[in-house]
C-alpha cells in the first residue's frame, strides 16, 4: 500500500489539510476509473448510469430533468444531454405534454431496466472489491466523517 506522498513522487512532508484534500481526490479519481471499466462495454457513462438509477428509483412514475438534475451526485453533468443519449440507446423515453409543452415527463424504458438489472451485480461486486480493505466499522467511520467533513 503506498502512501500519497510515494504517488505522488514528492519527499516534501505536505500538511496535513492539503494530503487529506489530495487524497480524497485521488481516492475518487481512482474509484470512478475502476467503475468506468466495468461499465464500458455497456458503453455508458457513470452519469447516465446514474440517470437510470434515479429514473428506475421512480417506480415506473414520470419525472422531469430538473428532478433528475437535483438528484444527480455530479451536479454539474448536463442532464439534458445525458438524456438524449439515453434516448439514443433506447434506454429512456420523453413525452411532451400536448395541453403544456414546457412540460415533458421523462421514463426509463424496459431496455433501460434490463440494462441495470444486468449491471447492477457488476456494480455492486466492484463497489465490494474497491471497499474491501476496510472493515465493516471502519466503512462507518469513513461515511460518517465524510459526511462531517461535507458539513
Amino acid at each position: 500500500m503506498k502512501e500519497l506522498e510515494e504517488i505522488l513522487k514528492t519527499t516534501v512532508k505536505l500538511p496535513l489539510s492539503k494530503k487529506t484534500v489530495l487524497n480524497i481526490s485521488y481516492s475518487s479519481i481512482w474509484m470512478k476509473d475502476e467503475i468506468l471499466t466495468v461499465l464500458k462495454p455497456y458503453d455508458i457513462s457513470i452519469e447516465q448510469f446514474n440517470v437510470l438509477r434515479i429514473l428506475r428509483g421512480k417506480n415506473g412514475e414520470p419525472t422531469n430533468l430538473q428532478d433528475i438534475q437535483e438528484r444527480m451526485i455530479n451536479k454539474m453533468s448536463n442532464t439534458t444531454r445525458l438524456v438524449d443519449k439515453l434516448i439514443l440507446k433506447g434506454l429512456v423515453e420523453r413525452f411532451i405534454c400536448k395541453k403544456n409543452r414546457r412540460k415533458v415527463d421523462i421514463f426509463i424504458t424496459e431496455n433501460g431496466l434490463n440494462l441495470l438489472k444486468e449491471i447492477d451485480p457488476i456494480i455492486n461486486k466492484t463497489e465490494d472489491t474497491l471497499t474491501s480493505n476496510l472493515t465493516e466499522e471502519e466503512l462507518e467511520n469513513l461515511n460518517v466523517l465524510l459526511t462531517k467533513l461535507r458539513a
